[in-house]
């Protein structure tokens, strides 16, 4: 069957899932020390309903955050997609960042898991937690890689077996290079066609290591080898930012290639659902989002980027982003704001649709971004396979929101759930 037959046939059965009531189901992690994905039933107005919550048999962090060293903060690993699921809807994927494993689940009826295997990436842990964080899974290759948020052995491979099992292999392979042995990939997406794997990143050093003013803010500018000051943020000014590995037969990674990711670092790669040599680029410190194409031979080339309003300043941490099913709109999570942006996307044109989309949610008042404002720090978003509704994290507010999508671009609140405080991430659902 073609792919846009597939995909048109799945929309189809995602809208009448809606119709006759049934909605669907999301899933959560809670990044807690003793870890668990929740599992919500997702009705057909958008609500949700909490069904159960599975043991990982791995640690999360917790409300630590190792990316900074702080005590209790949401983002703990700066990453994306630690929560996945495969393409038949038969697995569930989710990492353990506190000890660097990754737990696999069955999806069983109505959408419940069940565990079936827990294997550590292979990374030592130094310190209070480790930083295994996003996922990225090949059903061709019956691969799974694992990114860390720090290095130098940044992803690691796990084999797949047929009932799910997780095999850890020996191979890794890092985002670093000679002159920046520090940096913090966020997340790794496959290309449709699973030829090459795309890194994005948002550090070159990561705050852990800058440090910090006496007043708590972040030291984003740092002295560099050559005795130069410049910006602890990746692709900022080094054209560098994405590192591409093209995925051999076997599964294995080739040598990473450094591209230009077009922005300050390039947080959040989504490829488009219908043209699948195309994709977005969200950028936690270029402050907007850009289109990008990738050629048969790695190589990619990156638009403009579309920028934000960021009267409340910069840096506004736009970080996390969701492609609707039809490609005409992208919902943009900004961190340091408290809320979301949404853009149209019109062949190759990006331009704001509702800057913000939504209002504000206030947290408690203990976190900053960036940009000096107080944030109730969203992370993770999901958009549902009929592009109905969205659903947001905000760890600092304790919150899971979804919001009724309009089609100029708007959000309606429509549900609310409490989840832990400032610790979980990771949203996948269908």
């Amino acid at each position: 069957m073609p792919k846009d037959m597939g995909m048109s046939k799945e929309m189809g059965m995602s809208r009448e899932m809606s119709m006759n009531g049934r909605g669907g189901h999301l899933y959560m992690q809670t990044n807690e020390v003793r870890n668990a994905l929740i599992h919500y039933h997702r009705s057909a107005n958008g609500t949700l309903t909490e069904v159960e919550r599975v043991a990982t048999g791995g640690a999360g962090s917790g409300t630590f955050k190792p990316i900074s060293g702080q005590e209790s903060a949401p983002n703990s690993f700066e990453g994306a997609a630690s929560v996945i699921l495969s393409p038949d809807r038969k697995f569930l994927f989710a990492t353990n960042g506190g000890d660097n494993s990754v737990s696999s689940f069955a999806v069983g009826e109505q959408g419940r898991l069940k565990l079936i295997d827990t294997k550590r990436t292979g990374n030592a842990i130094e310190g209070k937690s480790g930083t295994a964080k996003s996922l990225a899974y090949s059903p061709l290759k019956d691969m799974l890689y694992v990114l860390h948020s720090f290095g130098p052995d940044h992803i690691r491979i796990m084999s797949v077996s047929s009932d799910g099992k997780l095999t850890p292999r020996a191979e890794k392979y890092t985002c670093n290079t000679p002159d920046k042995p520090h940096r913090v990939p966020t997340m790794g997406v496959l290309t449709p066609d699973e030829k090459f794997l795309l890194v994005g990143t948002t550090f070159d050093v990561p705050i852990a290591i800058s440090g910090t003013y006496p007043d708590g803010s972040p030291i984003l500018w740092v002295t560099g080898p050559d005795g130069q000051t410049r910006s602890v943020a990746s692709n900022a000014p080094d054209p560098d930012g994405i590192v591409i590995h093209r995925v051999n037969a076997d599964g294995t990674l080739g040598e990473g290639s450094f591209q230009d990711g077009g922005g300050g670092s390039p947080f959040y790669i989504a490829f488009l659902h219908n043209r699948p040599d195309t994709f977005i680029i969200g950028f936690a410190v270029g402050d907007g989002v850009a289109l990008g194409r990738i050629d048969e031979d790695g190589r990619i080339g990156v638009g403009k980027v579309v920028p934000i309003d960021t009267r409340r300043g910069k840096i506004a941490e736009l970080c996390w982003a969701s492609v609707s099913p039809d490609d005409r709109l992208l919902f943009a999570t900004v961190f340091g704001y408290s809320n979301i942006t949404t853009f149209h996307i019109d062949g190759l044109e990006l331009k704001v649709a509702k800057d913000p989309a939504c209002p504000i949610v206030e947290g408690d008042g203990t976190f900053r971004g960036l940009c000096g404002d107080v944030s109730s720090g969203p992370s993770d978003n999901w958009v549902s396979p009929d592009g109905a509704f969205l659903y947001q994290i905000y760890g600092n507010a304790s919150k899971l929101v979804g919001y009724a999508t309009k089609p100029d671009g708007s959000l309606e609140e429509v549900t609310s759930v409490a989840i832990p405080y400032n610790s979980p991430e990771g949203l996948a659902g269908f």
